[in-house]
């Protein structure tokens, strides 16, 4: 029997990879196996359990505070044994994370099939994401599958010079695992999808990223308190990520606000509704860069650059920075131009259709010689009134 061996440890790894181990585990002709990295674990055990996922295999990697020479060295001595013992036909990492780097790369190393789920998002900046830009990088080189979520990023691929029989263009996994959260809660269905809130406003804020340790992170956290001075109007919501470079800085700077509600990690169920929930969306996240489009929400990208320019370019998302004043203007001009942000959700999801999964499911099937059941249409048929959209996917 075809083994798929599925590697994930963060948050966005198991949002984005849950739609795929499904559409996996619907076959019996094939072993799908998920292995958790633990690299965030507590994190990890929380939205495992969220979409039902039983990691088959735990490496739990994770200390406190880990340095990415950790994560490597650990990646390399705790995965290597598990590929000699398994042997599987193809294994799937996702995203940027040091692990997938590393997980992509071993299973190279013994001539392995490598599916990279999210494949060809680029800053073209080696430090801007840190070191998420060089992972990626490095993974679309050897890959056997590039599964890119959008045309930009297949452009991206072929501007290095990757090999086009291994670019597969399907879409954003992030869509589908939205699509099935909300068409399994009917109460998520009935929030208010785009849309100033008369009364009360809410501004979800999400801040995390390696290079916005220090300063940055004081600037954003600045920013949010000079804001809560000049509207009286308006509620930050903010999880904070168990990082102790995140945390120290939030806390010592936000707590005790009344208008800004410092929380624990949200659960994916709890994340969403409190992103349908709000005006706002302040984020440093690549995450929630792709999910905030599907609800119409304005989205200010606090950092310099993005690999999603997508969002960017439909509109639904700015770059902001995290320069203090550069956040305070941005959220400003929304809370008081209703013109502005009336343009900013009114958009077209520029990430999908929510069958990327089994896109991938298909061409991994047909890869290892096995019966493709149902058969997906491309993804530009989804676009097809869209004429920059709707581009060949040859």
């Amino acid at each position: 029997m075809k083994k798929i061996l599925t590697v994930m440890g963060t948050r966005p790894e198991i949002i984005k990879l849950a739609p795929v181990v499904k559409a996996l585990r619907a076959y019996d002709d094939l072993q799908s196996i998920t292995l958790s990295t633990g690299q965030h674990r507590e994190m990890s055990e929380q939205f495992l359990n969220e979409f039902n996922i039983a990691a088959d295999i735990h490496l739990n990697i994770m200390k406190s505070n880990q340095s990415l020479g950790y994560i490597v060295s650990r990646m390399a001595e705790k995965f290597e044994p598990v590929l000699v013992k398994l042997k599987p036909d193809v294994v799937l990492v996702q995203g940027d994370t040091t692990t997938a780097a590393m997980g992509g790369l071993i299973s190279y190393f013994h001539k392995i099939a490598v599916g990279h789920v999210e494949a060809g998002l680029r800053t073209n900046n080696i430090y801007f994401p840190h070191p998420e830009e060089i992972n990626r990088q490095t993974i679309s080189r050897f890959a056997t599958f590039n599964f890119v979520p959008t045309l930009k990023a297949k452009e991206n691929l072929l501007k290095e010079s990757i090999s086009p029989s291994t670019i597969y263009y399907v879409g954003n996994t992030v869509v589908d695992s939205l699509c099935d959260l909300i068409n399994s809660d009917p109460e998520l269905s009935k929030l208010d999808v785009g849309g100033l809130k008369s009364d009360y406003r809410t501004i979800l804020v999400t801040a995390h990223r390696r290079e916005n340790f220090g300063p940055p992170m004081k600037n954003i956290c600045g920013a949010i308190k000079k804001l809560t001075e000049k509207f009286d109007d308006i509620k930050f919501i903010f999880p904070v990520h168990p990082n102790p470079n995140v945390r120290e800085t939030v806390y010592s700077i936000l707590n005790n606000n009344p208008r800004v509600e410092l929380l624990e990690p949200l659960d994916y169920h709890e994340l969403i509704k409190t992103m349908l929930k709000a005006s706002i969306i302040l984020t440093d996240s690549g995450g929630i860069q792709e999910e905030a489009p599907t609800f119409r929400k304005p989205v200010l990208v606090m950092r310099s650059e993005t690999e999603r320019p997508e969002g960017i370019e439909a509109g639904i998302a700015r770059l902001v920075g995290t320069e203090k004043e550069s956040i305070m203007n941005a959220v400003t001009e929304l809370l008081t131009d209703t013109e502005t942000y009336r343009k900013m959700t009114f958009t077209k999801n520029p990430y999908g259709d929510g069958k990327a999964g089994l896109r991938i499911v298909n061409l991994i099937r047909s890869f290892l010689g096995l019966k493709i059941e149902k058969h997906i249409e491309p993804l530009e048929r989804y676009y097809a009134d869209d004429p920059n959209m709707a581009r060949d996917n040859s």
